[in-house]
Formats: C-alpha cells, sequence, structure tokens
C-alpha cells in the first residue's frame, strides 16, 4: 500500500523535528554544564557511530536497489543479494575504522573519567538513538516504494559528519565560549537537516522515476 502524501509529510517533519531537538538537547547540556567546545566532540562522536549502525540497516533492508556508476575493485557491484551485503561489510570496515581512530584521539586529547560526564554521554546517545531511529523509519518507507542508488547511500553517513572533524581541528586553536558552542551546533544542525532533505530529495525522485 503506498503511503499517502500526508503520510510522508509527517515522516519529513517528524524526522526533521527529532534533529532539531536531539541538536538542541545536547547544545542545553553543554550549556548547563560549560563545556567547551572540545568536549562538545564526545556526543557527536556517539551519534556519528549511532548514524553509521543505522545506515548498515537501511542498506541491508533494501528489497530492490540500483547499483549504477557504482564500483568495487574496477568491477560493478552487483544488484544481488551478496552485492548488498558486501557493501555493507565495506562500509562498516571503513567508518569503524574512520571512527575507532577518531575515538583514539578524544580519548587521548579529552578523556572522560567522571561518572556524570559518562551519564551524561548515555543520555546523549539515548537522545541520538531515538532520532535517527525515526529518521530511520522514514528513510526506509521510501526506499522500499523505489530502488535506490546503495553506492549514493553507502556515501552519504559521510557527509552527515563533516562538521566534526573540523571542530576537532579548531578546538585547541580558537578560544571557544557559550556564543561559539551556540554556532557550531548550529552548523551542525543546518547540516543534519540539508542532507536528511537532501536523502529525502533522492528517494522522492527515484519513486517517481
Amino acid at each position: 500500500m503506498k503511503p499517502s502524501p500526508q503520510a510522508n509529510q509527517f515522516s519529513s517533519f517528524d524526522s526533521a523535528r527529532n534533529l532539531v531537538l536531539a541538536n538542541a538537547a545536547t547544545l542545553a547540556v553543554a550549556l548547563a554544564l560549560d563545556w567547551d567546545l572540545r568536549w562538545l566532540m564526545w556526543p557527536y562522536w556517539v551519534q556519528s557511530v549511532i548514524i553509521g549502525w543505522y545506515a548498515r540497516q537501511r542498506m541491508l533492508a533494501l528489497r530492490a536497489f540500483s547499483t549504477t556508476g557504482f564500483t568495487s575493485n574496477g568491477r560493478s557491484v552487483p544488484e544481488t543479494e551478496q552485492g548488498k551485503r558486501s557493501t555493507a561489510n565495506f562500509f562498516v570496515l571503513h567508518f569503524g575504522a574512520f571512527h575507532l581512530a577518531y575515538l583514539a584521539v578524544l580519548a587521548e586529547r579529552y578523556p572522560v573519567h567522571a561518572p556524570l560526564e559518562i551519564l551524561t554521554l548515555v543520555a546523549c546517545g539515548l537522545s541520538f538513538a531515538f532520532s535517527q531511529r525515526r529518521t530511520f523509519e522514514a528513510q526506509h518507507a521510501a526506499d522500499v516504494r523505489g530502488r535506490p542508488n546503495i553506492g549514493i547511500l553507502m556515501f552519504l553517513p559521510y557527509l552527515r559528519i563533516f562538521p566534526m572533524p573540523l571542530g576537532l581541528v579548531f578546538a585547541d586553536k580558537l578560544a571557544w565560549g557559550a556564543s561559539s558552542l551556540v554556532v557550531f551546533v548550529m552548523i551542525k544542525t543546518a547540516a543534519d537537516l540539508a542532507l536528511d532533505h537532501a536523502d529525502r530529495r533522492m528517494a522522492q525522485k527515484v519513486v517517481v522515476a
């Protein structure tokens, strides 16, 4: 049964709203606990891992997909169950390696020790997991009505996390106060919303085609 336009509109709004709320909650905690930008990299690392997890789930949940223009070792990736799983596994290895390296840098520069800090990270992680779960549900609903390109889906999570390495690079070079925290979280939220919208537009075009 094809979802109604009203249902699609609600899903889009629901996803965007939850992205805003999750980032706003993280900002509120950061301001309340007087964090600087360096410590803010921790909850966003957690969010990035969650995004990667659901990206893998999304690829594995595909029923029909395209691999047009997507190659591996110079060969076109087959539009088969094996091709889907090999793509998802490659993504996990590459995305996971990047985050392990990122984790090592965070642990060395900004170690987490205090129980309150750990509990705060858990709370932020739950908030991001709820938001991303709803986004995944909306994405999957669009995927099953079309034939998305699995190669594009594999690269989308990297675009979602681009503000984090930038923040890590500049965190030690600039004087980050409360106003800078607000600016950074606004940039991060804007990136989330823009790429979530682009993802939906791509799915809509696939369905129409």
